[in-house]
This record gives structure tokens, sequence and C-alpha cells, in this order.
């Protein structure tokens, strides 16, 4: 009888025990570091059982940042730069990950995988580059051969290609983990994550999977943060002081929500490629708003990502006795929780630690869990996405 490839074996072998040890990596689109989940699995699908047993997010420096910033989001780049980038964040990202690992005092053999997002760099729906014969597209850099040779552990990476190919957008993946982490027979749910983009999963007290809805939402913390960074050289708004010091002007909140993207059908899906500060200087020429203090802009975009949210899920669910748990950086933004929870005053608004679910770890578990169901888990059928098991394999040797 012939012997499997000696790494087919121990994909085998790995996919057949009852408890598995992974690590889910989650670099958004805020540049703000690595987030490494290390999370326990046993089972898969709906029957899946996890535990985070560690997290941590390492900030990246500011060189790191700044060069990934000239190929971010960009429809025009150094094409060298991307290629380098590619190989570069792979091997940095091994290190942090053996970084915390020796933190944890775990040995790396002792992890069964590593799941990737990597770094998006652009994300082109077809709504958004409307060029007649090109599909949807998005492209996430940092090579999982690279974290797998590097870190001596089976790595799972590129998960979004597989969704595009079977007809999806390449976003939110957050559905698939979301329906088997926080589906409630008998509760009206929505998982609301407040990263660079806001989006959400709709659970339906049914459990009607026909009724469940994915999609994102608008800009969440992206323009708050580009905002901050160019008028105040911060990273973010702490704590929405900056917010809170200013006002929002009706005029500019009025002409940003005049993008057609308000008004697309869902599920959908957006980035920074939409969601800039062009799009906003573009906004405040035409509403005459040039000269509106950095304050007031800061509070009218934060703004924008609470109202629009809100409007978003006011008009799609029925609001009384719903429970919407958050997560991301949006997540601690005082400002936006507040306005929140005065749009939707008959909803339920908390964190996901309500769930037992770290609101900062949670993209990073998911991807966690991506990893786990790619080992040994089933296309699971919801509404109209994609049934697909996600994710490329890059074995260590």
């Amino acid at each position: 009888m012939l012997a499997f490839n000696h790494n087919l074996q121990k994909l085998f072998n790995i996919a057949c025990k009852d408890e598995r040890l992974g690590i889910g990596l989650m670099s958004g689109t805020s540049l703000d570091g690595l987030d490494i989940a290390l999370c326990s699995f046993s089972g898969n699908g709906l029957t899946t059982k996890f535990k985070l047993e560690d997290f941590v997010t390492i900030p990246y420096p500011a060189d790191f940042k700044t060069d990934v910033q000239q190929v971010f989001a960009q429809k025009t780049v150094d094409l060298e730069k991307v290629v380098l980038l590619n190989e570069y964040i792979g091997t940095y990202h091994a290190e942090l990950v053996l970084q915390a690992l020796a933190e944890w005092n775990i040995e790396p053999e002792t992890v069964d995988f590593i799941a990737s997002h990597g770094q998006t760099i652009y994300h082109a729906p077809k709504r958004l580059h409307q060029k007649v014969g090109y599909p949807n597209a998005t492209l996430q850099i940092g090579d999982g051969d690279h974290i797998a040779v590097k870190t001596g552990i089976l790595t799972i990476s590129d998960f979004r290609q597989k969704h595009i190919a079977a007809g999806g957008e390449g976003a939110p993946l957050a559905l698939y983990g979301d329906v088997i982490l926080g589906n409630k027979t008998g509760e009206d749910r929505i998982l609301l994550n407040i990263g660079g983009i806001a989006n959400l999963t709709y659970l339906p007290a049914d459990g009607n999977y026909q009724n469940i809805l994915c999609t994102d939402i608008g800009p969440g913390n992206t323009l708050i943060d580009a905002a901050c960074r160019k008028y105040f050289d911060k990273p973010y708004d702490e704590d929405s002081k900056i917010a809170y010091s200013g006002n929002v002007n009706k005029a500019l909140l009025d002409e940003l929500f005049s993008n057609p993207f308000f008004k697309e059908l869902s599920p959908k899906t957006t980035g920074p490629e939409l969601f800039n500060l062009d799009f906003v200087a573009d906004a405040q020429k035409r509403s005459d708003t040039l000269a509106i203090s950095a304050e007031d802009l800061i509070s009218t975009l934060s703004a924008l990502t609470a109202i629009s949210i809100a409007q978003f899920i006011e008009a799609k669910f029925k609001v009384d006795d719903l429970q919407v748990f958050l997560s991301g950086g949006g997540a601690r933004n005082p400002f936006i929780a507040a306005q929140l929870k005065k749009y939707l005053p008959h909803a339920a608004i908390k964190n996901t630690d309500a769930l037992g679910i770290d609101p900062d770890a949670k993209e990073a578990i998911l991807f966690a869990l991506l990893g786990n169901e790619a080992l040994c888990g089933e296309p699971m059928k919801i509404g109209n996405n994609p049934a697909v098991l996600m994710g490329k394999f890059s074995f260590p040797g």
C-alpha cells in the first residue's frame, strides 16, 4: 500500500484529533498591529467548542505602517514594493507569532495550525471598480509559505479568494464564524463589528439560515482614524475626546450620506478604497464646509459611523428585543456607543464579552475558527452566501 506524503499524513492526523490548538492572525485596515489569538477547538460546524487560551495585539512600528501605506488602497503603486512586502509581511508575522508563543511559554510544535488573514492592500468588488468583464476581487499579502517555514507550523491563509471564486465578494467572512459562535434559537441577535469598516451578522431567533444576513454597512473607524492622523497626529480618537470637543455639522453629514453606497442593496462590501479622506474632502467641497474645525470634522465622521449603523439596523430588522453585540475598535469608542444607544433605544447593546468572546480578539478568533473548518469542517449553506471551505494550505517543509 502506498504511503501518504508526510505532509498529507500530518494534515490527516490533525484533522482527526479530538482537540486542536490553533492560532488566528488578523491585521486590519487600521494597521494598529497584529492580533494573535491562541484557541483550542473541538468539533466543527455548529458543534464547535472553542476556548481562547491567550491573546495579544503586538503593535506595528511606525516604519512598518509607512511601508504598507505606500501600497494600501491605492490604484497605482510600486509593483516591486508589493512583491517585497508580500514576502516581508509573511516573515514578520511569523516572527511575531514566535514572540507571542515564547511569552506564553508554548512550544511551536504543540500548535496544530496557524490561520492567517494577511494584510489587505486592495478590495475591489464589482460595485466599486465597475469594469465590464472583470469579477469581484481582493488582495491580501503576507505569504503563508513564509509563515509556515519560519514557524514550523502548518499555515492556512488567503481565505477570501475561495469566497470570490464561488460568487461572493470576499467579505465579510465573519458570517461563518458568527453563525457557529453566536447563533441562539429564540433570540434575535446582531454581531456588530466596528473595525476600519463596520459590518454585521444578523442571526434570527428562528434559526432559519435563509434569513441570516452578513454585510458591510459603511465606514467604521477608517475615516475617523485617517482624520486624526492628518489633523491631530494621533492614530485614533482616544476616549472620543476629540469628537466630544466638536459639533456635528449637519450639512456635511447629509452630503456624506448622499453617496450611493448607503442606498445599495445588501449584502455588500466596501473598504478604504471608497471611504477615505478624498471622499471626505469631496463632500466638504459640495457642502461648502471646508472651513469647519478639525474637531467638528471628527465629530461629524464619528456621527456618520454611528448613524449609518443605526439607520441600517432600524430599516432592516425589528428592533424591539434585538440583542446587539459589539466588537472591534469601535466598541471602545464612547461617542459611537452613545450614539448607537440614542438611535436604537429599544435594542440591548453590549460587547461580545457577554458571549464569552473578547471584543478585541473576535476577528482573530474567527479566522482561527475558519482554519479549524478548513481542516475538518463541511461547507455551510447560509442564505445566498457561497457554501465553501476557505483557505490555502502551506506546509512547513
